[in-house]
């Protein structure tokens, strides 16, 4: 029979205090991910204002449409998984159930969307990666002792690839600490533990959502 109490792990005073505990530790993590992230976007920063016009001509070679679609599937799977938060709370199994399966169709839709962006780059050959081939037509004269404008826009592409392929790994595990939740919650014999889980599991999401913002702005907006 499913329970809804259960017993804190021997380390724990309380259910609270494993709450708190297992909140705390998620937020260390998202720190550490923070300094990853965070570093990348500093150097585009940088780099953006040293190539501003071979960057900004670069963001035009992107798919802007689909990286919007993207944002607001994204964005709107951040309200579903917020919404399974607060029917495991209210020890709704069901619509747990639907609003995870809803956060995890929109996830892959969206990993879907972005592989098929990724492939309509590298038909026009610029990925820069594996030693693929790399052509990219400018219309932006070469300055005297800069960089040739190719070189700057593989750069702006080698930059690209790393923050949305960190972006896509992190969307996966994500997807499949979802798939976990949402097997739990099929079984729903710890509905206190659900809760929980799905709380720590709210914030890694919340995390993948506002780092997609970042990639967002600065690889496809800033195009001035």
């Amino acid at each position: 029979m499913p329970t809804n109490k259960s017993r804190p792990a021997v380390q724990f005073d309380d259910m609270d205090q494993q709450r708190h505990a297992g909140l705390l530790g998620m937020w260390v993590f998202l720190l550490t991910e923070t300094l990853l992230f965070g570093g990348l976007f500093a150097g585009f920063a940088i780099l953006r204002l040293q190539h501003g016009a071979v960057f900004a001509e670069a963001t035009g070679h992107l798919n802007l449409p689909l990286a919007a679609i993207n944002t607001a599937l994204l964005l709107t799977s951040g309200l579903t998984m917020a919404l399974a938060e607060l029917a495991a709370g209210a020890r709704l199994r069901r619509a747990t159930l639907r609003w995870l399966l809803a956060t995890i169709a929109l996830g892959t839709l969206f990993l879907g969307i972005k592989g098929f962006e990724w492939y309509s780059e590298f038909q026009r050959q610029l990925v820069p990666v594996l030693n693929l081939p790399f052509h990219y037509s400018s219309e932006l004269p070469a300055a005297s002792g800069e960089q040739p404008v190719a070189a700057v826009a593989e750069l702006f592409f080698n930059l690209y690839f790393i923050a949305t392929g960190l972006h896509a790994l992190h969307m996966l595990v994500g997807l499949g600490i979802l798939a976990a939740m949402l097997w739990l919650a099929h079984r729903w014999r710890r509905p206190d533990r659900i809760d929980r889980q799905l709380r720590i599991a709210g914030l890694y999401w919340a995390f993948i959502d506002v780092v997609w913002i970042f990639i967002f702005t600065c690889f496809y907006l800033l195009r001035a």
